[in-house]
């Protein structure tokens, strides 16, 4: 197995423990309403559809923050969560996030995310634990927005750039910031192509890679405009051919924290062969 196609492999691996629960049944995925206002008269809001897709040149021009993050599927009565943790720093384009898997015997994934590149350690599969493994996203079947059980705050950001219709919802809270609440829908196709390389490139192998390219989204702006938090759901078709729902969800917090980020060395990157359990 080649290094490039080993590192892919890996990758997939990340969401494959929670994706093999959930690969015989279609699913869904309740809307996280907690954040609705209380019934009041919506003020008016000019152009929506322009707050929403300035996002990530909003982001960009506030430098850094911290983030959380929660994918979630659903199979029958059982929710399934990935959660992770990190600092993104939106001008250099940069970000480090520990990943928590749901089988917690499992120990937390650390990802460095570049732009065109994932790199992962503490993933096991037969990688020594003092080790990465390089991804190359733009070769992802979904342009890593599920693969690495992260979608990153930058790229969240991104894909509000095809958004094709938003409705304003009134204002909410969110971790105590007033914001302003938009309903929409985005088209991968779309933002892929008002997104710069690699990203484009990635969201282009998404928009062929999912059931649909349209994916709806709440987002939540503060004052400043700044995303303060943002729930895409994904489509995908499992082994069986069904539509299976994934929604992620992207809070941003600790505008301006200091991040520093360490890539790593070259002689720390994996190249050897990958053990995959069962294949």
């Amino acid at each position: 197995m080649s290094p490039r196609r080993a590192a892919t492999t890996t990758a997939v691996v990340v969401l494959t423990t929670t994706l093999t629960m959930v690969s015989t049944t279609a699913c869904t995925v309740r809307e996280d309403g907690a954040l609705a206002s209380a019934a009041a008269p919506v003020e008016v809001v000019q152009n929506p559809l322009a707050q929403v897709r300035s996002a990530a040149d909003v982001l960009t021009r506030a430098g850094t923050s911290r983030t959380r993050t929660a994918m979630e599927m659903a199979s029958g009565g059982t929710r399934l969560t990935i959660t992770a943790h990190g600092d993104f720093d939106y001008r250099k384009r940069i970000g480090r996030l520990t990943v928590v898997l749901p089988d917690r015997v499992l120990r937390p994934v650390t990802e460095v995310i570049t732009p065109g590149t994932l790199y992962m350690k503490n993933r096991g599969a037969g990688v020594p634990d003092d080790k990465w493994v390089r991804v190359d996203t733009t070769e992802l079947s979904d342009g890593n927005l599920v693969t690495g059980g992260v979608t990153d705050p930058l790229t969240a950001a991104e894909l509000l750039r095809g958004a094709l219709e938003v409705d304003y919802l009134g204002t909410a809270r969110v971790a105590g910031a007033a914001v302003r609440h938009y309903r929409g829908t985005t088209d991968l196709a779309a933002a892929a192509r008002a997104a710069a390389e690699p990203l484009r490139q990635q969201l282009t192998a998404a928009a062929r890679g999912f059931a649909t390219s349209l994916v709806p989204f709440d987002a939540y702006l503060d004052d400043a405009g700044r995303l303060r938090k943002v729930r895409h759901e994904f489509v995908f078709d499992n082994s069986q051919g069904q539509g299976v729902k994934v929604a992620s969800t992207t809070s941003l917090y600790g505008f301006g924290t200091p991040v520093r980020i360490t890539m790593p060395e070259r002689a720390e990157i994996y190249t050897g062969r990958i053990s995959i359990e069962g294949g």
